[in-house]
């Protein structure tokens, strides 16, 4: 399980999630484009949603736990891309 640091929260996420996101949220932070994020937590932590608004000028953090990037699916790519 990897994480995202963003504005001194920690977003705790499967890597090959956590790697789909990277990829979609840096190529729209770099663009200058401003969105939000929203996920859903599971019974094992409380259950619930959350969302937080993404901004080129919050520093953001992505950590992953396992060394090897994992498979791309580049239909989920263009998914995540158009929904944020």
């Amino acid at each position: 399980m990897g994480y995202i640091t963003y504005d001194g929260t920690d977003i705790e996420m499967d890597d090959r999630i956590l790697t789909h996101l990277h990829i979609v949220i840096v190529q729209k932070l770099r663009r200058t484009e401003c969105f939000t994020m929203s996920w859903a937590y599971s019974a094992e932590v409380g259950s619930g949603r959350a969302s937080i608004w993404l901004h080129p000028s919050i520093p953001i953090r992505f950590r992953f736990d396992g060394s090897r990037v994992p498979s791309l699916n580049p239909v989920w790519l263009a998914e995540l891309t158009e929904s944020a």
